[in-house]
């Protein structure tokens, strides 16, 4: 569920009149992570690489206040759970998106993953959940090398938590 909160009432009120008034509200952060044991992990498992590192990111978010807040027009709305975007490419060779909801257990949101992302690769529809999620883009792109974005402000993925990762055999 979302709610409109007032500012004032947050850690985050000065950042919120700031970022109210500025023209282009996006800022990317770049971190280098090591990914070693995630690959491990997905080998082992045979889990996917993506998935856990969509999971990763989600419980990342979950455990931070902030990422629960949103301006949405004149108002800062608070969500009460969170959800993960991924990118997926259907049929058809195009991309979609798919929204996940951030679960508590590695088991629940792996079921989810593949449930919805093979939905939505096969219906070529996007999922949406952002009417009562707070959703986290995670700029993963279907068959492409990324080095670098910078300055997205499309609209649509308000929060970008963009990963850089390097693997060590």
């Amino acid at each position: 569920m979302a709610h409109t909160i007032n500012p004032n009432d947050t850690t985050r009120a000065t950042a919120y009149a700031l970022w109210m008034q500025a023209p282009n509200p996006m800022v990317t952060f770049f971190k280098t992570l090591d990914v070693t044991s995630l690959v491990k992990l997905s080998r082992q498992r045979g889990l996917k690489f993506n998935m856990l590192l969509d999971y990763c990111i989600g419980r990342a978010a979950a455990g931070l206040k902030e990422f629960y807040l949103l301006p949405v027009g004149e108002d800062l709305i608070q969500y009460d759970s969170i959800a993960v975007n991924t990118i997926v490419q259907n049929q058809a060779g195009e991309i979609n998106s798919c929204d996940l909801r951030c679960w508590d257990t590695l088991e629940q949101f792996n079921q989810e993953y593949l449930t919805y992302t093979a939905q939505t690769a096969e219906t070529g529809q996007d999922r949406d959940l952002s009417e009562e999620n707070m959703v986290i883009g995670t700029s993963a792109i279907v068959d492409t090398e990324l080095n670098g974005a910078v300055g997205m402000n499309s609209g649509i993925f308000h929060n970008p938590f963009l990963i850089w990762g390097k693997y060590r055999k």
